[in-house]
């Protein structure tokens, strides 16, 4: 099976994606207008095209209390979207810390800030569908 991941910003998109289920790896950073959902949409629709996932996997970002705010209620929808317009199953996955511990592996990695602030989104959407394969597996 193949797996897209996905984590939507409001400029950018992170994309990741495994060919073998077991482990994601970096694609790229799709930019968009700032909150330009349509210009995002079609900008993914256009990589699912391409790449032909089985699965895509949308980050979720939940509050800490496990509640939809206004980030995730925007991804759910966009997921929903991405869904019927591709015809491929999206799955929402938890996405809370995933920026923040790409952060501090990127750090510790020694990347430079200027890089580290064009590749984070990338990093985060390889979190987001690692996290998803792995609770497959289990």
């Amino acid at each position: 099976m193949k797996y897209i991941g996905l984590d939507l910003g409001s400029v950018t998109c992170g994309v990741s994606k495994s060919e073998t289920g077991l482990i994601a790896g970096h694609v790229l950073t799709i930019r968009f207008k700032k909150d330009d959902y349509d210009e995002a949409i079609d900008k993914i629709l256009k990589l699912i095209e391409k790449e032909k996932p089985d699965v895509i996997v949308m980050g979720y970002p939940l509050l800490e209390n496990d509640d939809e705010g206004p980030r995730a209620l925007l991804s759910r929808e966009v997921g929903e979207i991405l869904e019927q317009e591709s015809g491929i199953k999206v799955v929402l996955q938890d996405e809370r810390n995933t920026t923040k511990d790409s952060e501090e592996f990127l750090i510790a990695a020694n990347v430079s800030r200027k890089k580290r602030k064009r590749v984070i989104d990338q990093q985060a959407a390889v979190r987001i569908l690692q996290y998803y394969l792995d609770s497959i597996k289990k």
